[in-house]
């Protein structure tokens, strides 16, 4: 009965030993698996990484053209805003000129004649309106050739 006893133990540890040897080969190809896999996975971290350091390059680049857009945005609001001053003190001005020049045609026009006690009795033609543009343009004509004249008008 011994014999059969280290028998049975001698049995055991060769189907122990057995699925050792088959275990150790299935890790084997699983081993080789992974090391296919992290040469692949080490090829993907290489391109993320290109792919990162790029778009990290044209986000800097972008940052630098929005600062760029962003001062010369900021000068040409501030030239526009000079330019709306500007314009509006012109604008001013020439209305005031345009006043001035009003005046000067009304001043100008001529009054009415007085007619003499005979010709009252017949009737009269109503002069023909004139138009506040030709009165302007008119006093402006008056005043140009006044200064030419070498006399200062108003």
């Amino acid at each position: 009965m011994s014999h059969v006893l280290g028998l049975a133990i001698e049995s055991l540890v060769a189907v122990l030993l057995m699925l050792t040897i088959g275990y150790c080969w299935l890790l084997n190809k699983r081993l080789q698996r992974l090391k296919a896999d992290e040469h692949s996975l080490k090829a993907t971290i290489a391109e993320l990484i290109t792919a990162t350091e790029i778009a990290e390059r044209a986000i800097g680049g972008l940052k630098h053209a929005v600062r760029d857009v962003n001062e010369n945005l900021g000068n040409q609001l501030d030239a526009a805003t000079q330019m709306s001053a500007l314009l509006k003190d012109q604008l001013a001005e020439g209305d005031h000129v345009v006043r001035r020049l009003s005046k000067i045609a009304l001043a100008a026009r001529p009054s009415e004649p007085v007619q003499a006690p005979a010709q009252a009795a017949a009737p009269v033609a109503p002069a023909p309106r004139v138009s506040a543009a030709h009165a302007v343009a008119a006093a402006a004509e008056a005043f140009t050739e006044r200064r030419r004249a070498g006399g200062l008008a108003a």
